[in-house]
């Protein structure tokens, strides 16, 4: 047990000493959940399966948020803001853009704010939202396909700069830009912190000196810009092309849980904080939008000086990030040293926001695998699983389909994260009939909650169905209207019909203490996991169903719960 105990603190700090523990008890065993055991001696600070208890949650909100916001230094929204300009012009690609990043925002805060505030990931917000302990496994899924796409795409990007800087064949490009995040990502949100916070300068530096340059001195370039009518020629306002646009940036969505993914890690909100908490959450969570779309017409802008300026024929690399700086940087430097430049800004951006997808991936998987089967294998095993299935799509060259894929995924991730945004925002604050307090521990739930559930599985199924044409070229480009029109109506619709009664299996966890302190915070009291024999914070516990020898009441932990096969420690529901 000692050297068990040793091995938790690193994920589980001991109790302060004026932290209450409720519960101790050293005739307890702790053999009796190995599985459980696994989960809980997990030393890579990553909190798979639960909240982020207050005494991990240690960095400041500025950290947090500067954390955050490094997870968005990828290269993939100059792709694709080049994609959409070359494809519909600069004017349809603008209206594109501005559409997405408000659609974006809008859903995205009050994900942001409920991860905050309650410290847990979207997962465990989502199965409080409308979905059910087993109905966001198919969310799961859907993020984790976000983090593969979106990992081979900053790999195919880094490949391209080390073959264009060094000569590397891209093939073995795209395995050494999966190999070198491994090592990066095995200590969790302890390591991404410190590799986010150190290397964001450089990043801003290498990024927006180039652009600066091209406005002061080549001012030619922005009467080129707005001219810019695309591959049709025709570069007018055109509301089929701004969707067509604004669907592949809407592939973007499910970005809102990698940033909760740093968020949740957010301090107590206080009335000392209050004001620095809330610039956080809203810049570093629905804000993240904001330099995405900077960065997406940024894309656009040096795409078409390439193009319009310097060489039509480079419109055939003129989408690629590589091409986009080394260009610009050969206007103002030497060729060795622009190359140079565009090498390490190519290779700092890939690693910022692939340790991200990395460790949010594997978050993903390893929740969904574990809920499903009670067995807990490991966070490790599926970053290994994530990064082999972007290394596929890399040696596919999914590059050359980009606009195709992202047009196709958008409409998965605006069926979900709309979703869930329309459950807290429609049913908890305005109908009041979805309970107000994220609930995510098994045995609280329905497996299924067919509010949320069905909503996301209509509109997806609706709007991929238009995406692909099944109702008329005429209506194709518009699935994203009816990926977030059904999302955003569909749950207030059926909580109504249902009358909510499918959101709790229980309205009592079994423990009379409070889950908040005095400023609404989680409470940060400690109570003893008999199957574990481990201290967790209240807002992770539940009574067990198994009463202590003497009759008295013993609880359970969520991780414990998430590897009971039996079932035997789950509470039975309540009418």
């Amino acid at each position: 047990m000692g050297n068990d105990t040793d091995r938790t603190q690193l994920l589980e700090p001991a109790a302060p000493a004026d932290a209450a523990v409720v519960g101790r008890s050293p005739a307890i065993s702790t053999a009796g959940n190995s599985a459980a055991l696994n989960a809980t001696k997990e030393s890579l600070e990553d909190y798979t399966l639960r909240f982020a208890p207050r005494s991990y949650r240690k960095w400041s909100a500025g950290v947090v948020a500067t954390s955050a916001l490094g997870g968005i230094a990828y290269l993939a929204d100059f792709s694709i803001g080049a994609n959409i300009g070359i494809s519909y012009g600069t004017v349809n690609a603008l209206l594109g853009i501005l559409v997405a990043a408000v659609v974006i925002f809008a859903t995205g805060f009050p994900l942001a704010y409920y991860a905050a505030r309650f410290n847990i990931d979207l997962d465990l917000i989502t199965r409080g939202s409308g979905f059910g302990y087993y109905g966001s496994v198919v969310t799961n899924v859907i993020f984790a396909t976000f983090t593969f796409i979106f990992f081979a795409l900053e790999g195919s990007i880094m490949a391209q700069g080390l073959e264009l800087g060094l000569g590397i064949p891209q093939w073995l490009g795209y395995a050494a830009s999966t190999v070198i995040i491994i090592p990066l990502v095995i200590y969790g949100m302890n390591t991404l912190a410190k590799l986010q916070v150190w290397t964001t300068p450089l990043w801003l530096l290498l990024m927006v000196v180039p652009v600066g340059y091209l406005l002061v001195s080549h001012p030619e370039s922005i009467d080129s810009f707005f001219a810019y009518t695309g591959a049709t020629g025709d570069g007018g306002p055109n509301l089929a092309s701004v969707m067509l646009a604004a669907g592949v940036c809407l592939s973007l969505m499910a970005q809102i849980a990698e940033q909760i993914d740093y968020l949740r890690f957010m301090p107590p909100r206080t009335d000392a904080n209050r004001g620095a908490w809330w610039r956080a959450v809203i810049l570093a969570g629905p804000g993240w939008v904001i330099f995405g779309a900077i960065k997406q017409i940024v894309g656009l802008f040096i795409a078409i000086y390439l193009i319009a300026l310097l060489d039509p024929a480079a419109s055939a690399t003129a989408n690629e990030p590589v091409h986009q700086f080394l260009g610009v940087y050969q206007e103002m430097m030497p060729a060795w040293l622009a190359m140079t430049l565009a090498v390490v800004l190519v290779v700092i951006s890939q690693i910022k926001i692939n340790v991200t997808n990395a460790y949010s991936g594997s978050l993903a998987w390893t929740n969904s695998f574990t809920r499903i089967t009670k067995t807990y294998p490991g966070r490790m095993v599926f970053v290994v699983v994530n990064l082999l299935i972007a290394l596929v799509l890399m040696e596919a060259n999914m590059f050359d389909f980009l606009n195709t894929i992202l047009g196709f995924y958008a409409n998965c991730a605006m069926a979900w994260v709309v979703t869930v945004a329309s459950d807290i925002a429609i049913n908890k604050y305005v109908l009041k009939i979805s309970p107000k307090v994220p609930e995510f521990r098994r045995g609280m739930l329905y497996a299924v909650n067919p509010v949320g559930f069905v909503s996301m599985l209509a509109s997806a199924g609706v709007s991929i169905a238009v995406f692909f044409g099944a109702f008329g070229a005429a209506i194709q480009p518009y699935s994203p209207i009816f990926a977030v029109g059904l999302a955003l109506v569909l749950p207030p619709v059926l909580a109504v019909l249902t009358r909510g009664r499918f959101y709790l299996r229980r309205f009592d966890d079994g423990i009379d203490l409070p889950m908040f302190d005095a400023d609404g915070n989680p409470s940060d009291v400690k109570l003893l996991c008999h199957v574990t024999g481990l201290e967790f914070e209240r807002p992770d516990m539940v009574r067990s169903a198994q009463d202590a020898p003497d009759g008295g009441p013993q609880y359970v932990s969520s991780l414990a719960l998430s590897t009971d096969k039996t079932g035997e420690l789950v509470l039975p529901a309540q009418k």
